[in-house]
């Protein structure tokens, strides 16, 4: 159980810090049905297809491991 709470963590801190990065080349939140709006000077995003797309690939991924 240790094991993969640490597994877990490890993998939610990684991700943390690689994300942004990624995000620059792969234009997460802005393919087309990712709605972002501004509200008071701030611009909120919701990457619907976004995270569908991701989720599929890592599923497929799962899937063939």
């Amino acid at each position: 159980m240790l094991k993969w709470i640490l597994t877990l963590v490890l993998a939610i801190f990684l991700l943390g810090i690689v994300s942004p990065h990624l995000a620059r080349f792969i234009r997460f939140g802005q393919l087309p049905g990712d709605f972002a709006f501004r509200l008071r000077g701030r611009v909120y995003r919701f990457p619907f297809v976004s995270v569908v797309i991701l989720s599929a690939l890592l599923w497929l991924i799962g899937r063939l491991i």
